[in-house]
């Protein structure tokens, strides 16, 4: 049994759709949240900017004690994939565990991915599926548009904006007949919505965060890592930008107040 707490990192907000369901899943644990905020985002740099990014955010929360770290982050779990057998402390990103999820979804073997350019040109949600299942097809889809619109609060389903880009993005996907997608970036499930209005009732989403936080839970379970604590737990968080527009979109992502819980750090 371990007290610290988990570490969770994202190149900015979307992680906290993860923190969110970590929080659901595993209330008596305490959580630090790590936000790179002043370099979102990441989906648009190289292998090489991605892989050096996630090795300082990792370094970040081992500075602080954690027991575990989650890459929430679709790009760097698909670009960073040697992050696992360099850190100290059990390591999931949130690749492998929304692949099982789609996996086990699926009814017609036909599974969508959208995800940021990065995420997408990887392969690695395509790889992890076909490793399961070689008889699945996958049709994949950057949408690097959908970070900025949940950044900057876009988020209704009812926004002609928001509407107008999903359908851009995701006309092709519909028509290849998928009944299963991978929301395979964690700012998506913001737009879940929208996204399934979109494609019908005959879709299932599969959200990264949830799966991830479901995966975590178990780790810790198995390598008996769980808080013997049973009040709930704390979350802290941190970001290299400003604090004040954190506070401001963290609750869109979180359905509460977290201004008294945010610091700025630089790396």
């Amino acid at each position: 049994m371990n007290d610290s707490a988990i570490g969770i990192f994202d190149s900015g907000l979307g992680g906290l759709t993860a923190v969110k369901e970590l929080v659901r899943v595993l209330p008596h644990e305490n959580i630090i949240y790590f936000g790179d905020t002043a370099r979102v985002p990441y989906g648009s740099r190289s292998k090489s900017t991605i892989i050096r990014y996630a090795r300082q955010d990792a370094d970040f929360l081992l500075s602080r004690g954690v027991k575990m770290i989650i890459a929430a982050c679709g790009t760097v779990s698909s670009v960073a994939t040697g992050l696992k057998d360099e850190l100290p402390v059990p390591f999931t990103g949130v690749v492998v565990p929304t692949a099982e999820a789609a996996v086990r979804s699926t009814k017609n073997g036909r599974i969508g991915v959208i995800g940021t350019s990065a995420t997408v040109n990887s392969g690695s949600y395509r790889q992890e599926i076909l490793l399961r299942d070689s008889k699945i097809r996958v049709f994949q889809q950057d949408c690097p548009l959908f970070v900025s619109l949940v950044e900057n609060g876009f988020i209704s389903e009812k926004d002609d904006i928001v509407k107008l880009v999903v359908q851009r993005y995701l006309e092709k996907l519909k028509a290849d007949g998928i009944d299963t997608l991978i929301l395979g970036c964690t700012h998506f499930p913001i737009i879940a919505r929208a996204i399934s209005d979109y494609l019908g009732d005959g879709v299932t989403l599969i959200n990264s965060g949830k799966e991830t936080a479901l995966y975590a839970a178990q780790l810790l379970k198995d390598r008996h890592l769980l808080t013997p604590c049973q009040s709930d737990g704390e979350c802290r968080y941190f970001v290299s930008d400003t604090v004040e527009e954190f506070r401001r979109t963290a609750e869109i992502f979180l359905g509460r107040d977290v201004s008294t819980d945010v610091s700025h750090i630089t790396l």
